[in-house]
């Protein structure tokens, strides 16, 4: 398993996670897991994590997918770098 990756955000990603922590009290402690999963296993080479590449993306706008309880981040690789793009909430209403 490779390790050491480094986390940056980018300022769109600051903004919509400044907004869920003031409107969701668990989102703190959700980010906090999915920093620690990035650090460690962005590629999910370990295929424990639920983690997706999606398909029909280019690289350069957050190909990566990472689902933890309602929350879901989307980020890029590269090198030893994880770029956070977005984070968002999914709604128990989204399919319905």
């Amino acid at each position: 398993m490779m390790s050491g990756f480094s986390v940056e955000t980018s300022p769109r990603f600051e903004r919509l996670a400044r907004k869920l922590a003031q409107d969701h009290r668990d989102f703190v402690q959700v980010y906090e897991q999915a920093l620690a999963i990035l650090r460690s296993d962005p590629f999910n080479r370990s295929r424990r994590r639920p983690i997706k590449k999606l398909q029909g993306v280019n690289d350069g706008d957050a190909a990566w997918r990472l689902r933890l309880r309602r929350f879901r981040f989307r980020y890029d690789v590269e090198r030893s770098a994880v770029q956070l793009k977005l984070c968002s909430l999914r709604r128990e209403d989204t399919y319905r």
